[in-house]
């Protein structure tokens, strides 16, 4: 492989509709796109075949198939030159009763084509629940020219979803035959097939499609010999034939499919060798069975072991793979079987074809029966497990428990060993943890919250991440059932009333059962509809019903419930209150609390609507134009800030960023993550400020015309085995997308990749890893998943996602690389906690540990991204690129950039971005000449008479000399004493130094006032703006604020630019502070804060007159108590009285 952007002759001319459009050559599709893929090659097909038919889709979404249906509104204009109709159903029993109604076209007059060829699809669960209709339309059958794949998406890992599902005991109790893709290259090719066999056999044929490949992409070859369906010679059909009829008596019905169509799915799936041998029997003692997605993790541990199919041999081994797992087909399974002494089955989940398998051998005789093995070994030890997912170091580790010598081979004894290195090292980590959150201004940051003294039941949709937080909210519950939990539970419980969190898309899809068997039950219980407009957790999908707030009161008005309240966030967002519901009360968010309180004493059934769009789904459609930009931004004073996170309590927004000051960690708002939402402001805190106008957008300063021309493309090299990049990120940065960029490249070059995306709720700020393969022709990647140990590199945009279990299962000391962003982007434990930390240089000793020698480099690439490119996003690109210029990734330039290109989003920026990190990698020391430093430097400890220099002259500008001479007064007669009780120590001085200053500092009406003037904060602002704009300060003093009487906390009014001239003249004023004319003294806050400060005088000289060395780690605690206390008003009153208390002061 040359690495030449140069050399364009091996360059294929791609385009993103090749995935559709095109019949022949490699093609790069992702699961969901494979099964839009297989409708359309079905239409062709039949087209060719002189055949008029017709398609037809319906389902409901879900993960792993949950941008299934994104893929298919996407692809709405070649589906319709197909004759395909895409129905999305508002559940799945419904999908799957419209899918029985097109096999029923023919039998009635008035048919329009020859018949409809269809598809169902559904999560594992929502197939349990469409179980009824499935089996129903099962035994009724398909017809002779339409056929149904029924697909099933299998969350075998529980990654996104409320089960860690598997679909195949369902499948068989439906009478089902269901095949099981291996890879992406068999999705099309078995989805093929099983609208030839559902056709043939008159039945509905399943399609298992686990994670690890509906959630993969991959370069495949077309067209595929084994999508050509053959029919069986030897099979004999029953007079009348398999197919769907009427009448259709339900005893003939159930004869003719059990004792013909499941045979016949048999028959065709043996002549089109849908189960069949992969490595020859010839000699050999032991038979291995892979079972779908397992066949991956079987080749794969065998390469990782150094086993290719010679040496299987030699070891004695032979390999039979099926596609479908039942009806298992018993010719296949007896001649494999036949000669061989042992038989080990490799399946995921529970035990289903080892069962089938045992009972189709069970008659043979007993010296010619094998011994079958999978779960169990024949000791009856677990050999293979039947809960979670299989890896295939798993399947590594079995192989060598059930083959004799094969732990004798060298590959595989260093790879056994290296696995339980890896074992014992992964129990030693970082600690730090991505746990998913709520977007920047979701409304569900909100909605989910509860009065204190009640509790609130999750259900199925982003606001189920409630549940981890500290909101007293419980979940999991099947879709559908929210809250009828309660009315079982109810009669047997003290507790008199719960809230019920059901969002819109439950509601239309089943809930509003949920409430009327709620009313039945006349349970004392408050649904909290939660009506944002959108599935936000599958990718931001269109409810399928056009119901409004207004339609939902009348609806619910309509069952029963008798008392009905809407909250909304904008008045503008909702009907007119004449067109709601009798009875239907309309308030303001702010008043969500007070309305919580007045439903739960309400008896019966109430119902809270809670009207915001999806922040998520907002930012899209301001990205595409089709909704209005943010009119109204705040901002923070960080001079004002004291960090104590009542903004982040009011909003749980992670665009409530940290930064560390002299002063300490303040707030920032990040206005890149910023939604616009403002829940923001109802912190009790007068930092904030609104700016209402047009912000210019941050373009940074990243110009190509800056960059060295002709930066050397770095040396080639052979691409002779798979090289594997991990990806590690944050979700909503561009992961993913980095990865199918290194896909496209790839295909571009003729050479094979593949991609496994591990995402969950990764869109909701969790961790995201995404494995990408890459091999010098396709077909060769033997599974998706990177195996344990065997990353070359990895690009991590996120360190503590770099330190996570499933990234550092993959480096080896003996062959990794890494390049990591040492920016930590907040976490959910940083939200409500602004003090957590993390150590960044553990996290670096710890992935240093497990890379090779000199392969590890650390850069701040969101601080470079923003700087060049305004935008933390191009962080990863930047990544790229210096990754590039490294030599570590096996790709020309000139194919990536083309890939960028084809990718489509802001193409300009991104290229110049990815040179950028170019010419970072190319000349470290020119870039940080003109860009700026790599890496971070350490902070530089001020030195204690810099620290209390420093804070003198601050407390000078906030009073006067004299104050500041106090303050020094007290610190150097701590210094003095420390010096003689402990010579060289300095931690008591600096903990006085800092505590005692803040004390005196406090920030009263004077100190706001001078903080919010005296730095041009206000003018700064005005100049991010486009032209005209207005500013308002957000403020609650004390003797003008209305405080409510529900929380005590007082309430914040906006006060316009009129008020900057105001706060000018009143920080003049500070010369009254403490005098008798200082009115702002009276209040209760002020008194306190003025009696603190003669507290902490006196504990500190207690302890100049008691300091010893036993002692002397005690009072730096003392000291440092103050460090603590934060905040305004009512927010920083528990930390004082915890305060006092430590002290030993009532």
């Amino acid at each position: 492989m040359v690495n030449d952007s140069l050399n364009t002759r091996s360059m294929k001319a791609i385009t993103l509709s090749d995935k559709f459009a095109r019949d022949a050559g490699a093609v790069f599709l992702t699961g969901v796109q494979a099964l839009v893929r297989i409708v359309l090659e079905q239409a062709r097909r039949d087209r060719n075949s002189g055949l008029d038919t017709a398609g037809f889709i319906s389902g409901y979404r879900g993960s792993p198939l949950g941008g299934l249906d994104i893929e298919l509104w996407a692809a709405q204009e070649v589906l319709n030159d197909s004759n395909i109709h895409f129905q999305p159903a508002i559940n799945e029993e419904l999908a799957a009763t419209a899918i029985l109604g097109t096999q029923q076209v023919g039998l009635f007059p008035g048919a329009k084509t020859d018949g409809v060829f269809s598809l169902w699809y559904g999560k594992g669960v929502g197939a349990d629940r469409a179980s009824d209709a499935l089996k129903h339309a099962n035994l009724m059958g398909s017809s002779p020219r339409g056929g149904v794949l029924v697909v099933v998406g299998d969350d075998h890992g529980a990654m996104s979803s409320a089960t860690a599902h598997q679909c195949d005991q369902a499948m068989e109790s439906w009478l089902m035959p269901y095949l099981h893709p291996c890879d992406l290259q068999e999705y099309v090719d078995f989805g093929l097939l099983g609208i030839a066999m559902s056709r043939y056999a008159g039945c509905y044929v399943g399609f298992k499609a686990v994670s690890d490949t509906v959630e993969s992409g991959a370069v495949i070859d077309l067209p595929s010999s084994r999508s050509d369906a053959i029919e069986p010679s030897d099979f004999a059909l029953p007079p009348g034939g398999l197919n769907i009829r009427t009448p259709d008596p339900q005893l003939e019905q159930e004869a003719r499919h059990i004792n013909h169509r499941l045979k016949a799915a048999q028959a065709f799936a043996r002549v089109n060798r849908i189960d069949r041998e992969i490595w020859p029997r010839q000699g050999a003692r032991i038979g291995v069975i892979t079972v779908g997605k397992s066949h991956g993790d079987f080749l794969q541990a065998m390469e990782d072991m150094g086993i290719d199919e010679r040496a299987a041999g030699d070891l004695g081994v032979a390999v039979y793979k099926v596609g479908m797992p039942w009806p298992l087909e018993p010719d296949g399974i007896r001649e494999f079987a036949t000669g061989l002494e042992t038989l080990l089955v490799i399946e995921e989940k529970r035990s289903f074809v080892e069962k089938q398998v045992k009972d189709i051998l069970f008659n043979l005789p007993h010296d010619k029966r094998p011994k079958v093995l999978g779960k169990e070994n024949s000791k009856g030890e677990s050999l293979l497990s039947s809960a979670g997912q299989l890896t295939s170091a798993a399947v590594a580790i079995a192989l060598n428990n059930t083959i004799p010598d094969l732990g004798k081979l060298d590959g595989a004894a260093g790879y056994l060993a290296f696995l339980e290195q890896t074992d014992h090292n992964l129990k030693v980590g970082s600690g730090a943890m991505r746990i998913p959150h709520f977007c920047a201004g979701c409304p569900h940051s909100v909605s989910t919250r509860v009065p204190e003294g009640s509790r609130a039941h999750a259900g199925t949709g982003c606001h189920l991440m409630a549940a981890y937080m500290d909101r007293e909210t419980t979940g999991f519950l099947q879709m559908g059932g929210d809250g009828v939990n309660w009315t079982g539970q109810a009669p047997f419980t003290q507790t008199s009333h719960v809230f019920q969190n059901m969002g819109d898309g439950t509601y239309f899809h089943s809930g509003s059962l949920a409430i009327r068997q709620a009313i039945a039950a006349r349970a004392n219980i408050t649904f909290k509809i939660l009506n944002n407009d959108a599935v936000a957790m599958t990718g931001g999908q269109p409810i399928e019903s056009k119901f409004n707030a207004a339609d939902i009161s009348h609806q619910i008005y309509s069952e029963g419930v008798q008392r009905i309240a809407v909250v909304y966030d904008q008045l503008e967002h909702i009907p007119a209150v004449g067109e709601f519901a009798p009875g239907t009360t309309c308030h303001p968010r702010q008043d969500f609390d007070r309305v919580q309180r007045e439903f739960r004493d309400v008896a019966g059934v109430s119902v809270i609507i809670y009207v915001q769009a999806c922040a998520a789904q907002l930012r899209r459609k301001r990205q595409r134009g089709e909704a209005e930009k943010i009119k109204r931004r705040a901002f923070i004073n960080p001079d004002v800030c004291e960090g104590c996170g009542d903004c982040a309590v009011q909003s749980s927004c992670p665009a409530l960023t940290l930064i560390d000051t002299p002063m300490g960690r303040k707030r920032r708002i990040d206005q890149s993550m910023c939604n616009g939402d403002l829940t923001c402001l109802e912190g009790l805190c007068p930092s904030f400020i609104t700016v209402d106008g047009q912000m210019l957008e941050d373009k940074g300063e990243a110009n190509l015309d800056h960059l060295p021309k002709n930066i050397p493309l770095p040396a080639p090299f052979d691409l002779t085995r798979p090289y594997n990049v991990v990806v590690a990120g944050v979700g909503g940065n561009g992961i993913v997308t980095l990865g199918h960029i290194l896909a496209m490249a790839a295909l571009q070059e003729g050479k094979g990749a593949s991609t496994l995306d591990f995402t969950g709720l990764s869109q909701k700020g969790g961790g995201v890893v995404s494995h990408v393969r890459l091999s010098a022709h396709p077909g060769i990647i033997a599974q998706p998943r990177i195996p344990t140990g065997g990353a070359d590199l990895m690009l991590a945009g996120d360190m503590i996602m770099a330190c996570s279990k499933e990234a550092l299962s993959q480096l080896n000391p003996d062959r990794s690389g890494i390049l990591i962003n040492t920016f930590v982007q907040l976490t959910a434990a940083q939200i409500s906690n602004g003090d957590v930390t993390y150590d960044l240089e553990n996290m670096q000793n710890l992935l240093r540990a497990r890379t090779r020698a000199g392969a590890a480099d650390f850069i701040n690439a969101t601080r470079l991204a923003e700087h060049l490119g305004g935008q933390s996003i191009l962080a990863n690109l930047f990544l790229l690129g210096y990754a590039f210029q490294k030599g570590v990734i096996p790709l020309g330039r000139e194919a990536i950039l083309n890939a960028i290109t084809l990718n489509g989003v802001k193409v300009g920026i991104n290229t110049q971005c990815f040179e950028w990190g170019r010419f970072a990698a190319h000349d470290p020391n020119a870039f940080e000449k003109n860009v700026g430093p790599l890496a971070d430097s350490p902070p530089v400890e001020e030195t204690i008479e810099e620290s209390i220099d420093r804070l003198a002259s601050h407390l000078e500008k906030y009073q006067d000399a004299a104050y500041a001479g106090r303050y020094k007064n007290l610190v150097k007669r701590v210094q003095e004493k420390e010096n003689e009780i402990l010579s060289g120590s300095h931690e008591l001085t600096r903990a006085v130094a800092n505590s005692y200053a803040r004390l005196l500092a406090y920030k009263d009406e004077y100190e706001v006032a001078r903080l919010h003037t005296e730095n041009n904060f206000t003018q700064n602002l005005r100049k991010r703006f486009d032209g005209a704009c207005r500013i308002s300060y957000h403020l609650a003093p004390d003797l003008l604020a209305r405080k409510d009487p529900a929380d005590g906390r007082h309430r914040k009014r906006a006060y316009g630019a009129w008020m900057t001239p105001v706060l000018e003249g009143l920080a003049k004023l500070k010369v009254l502070r403490g005098t008798r004319f200082d009115v702002f003294a009276y209040t209760h806050e002020r008194q306190n804060e003025r009696a603190l400060i003669k507290e902490y005088e006196t504990v500190i000289n207690d302890a100049l007159n008691n300091l010893t060395l036993e002692n002397h780690a005690r009072y730096i605690d003392v000291a440092r108590a103050p460090e603590k206390v934060k905040g305004f008003g009512i927010i920083k009153q528990p930390a004082i009285e915890e305060m006092r208390r430590f002290w030993g002061i009532a």
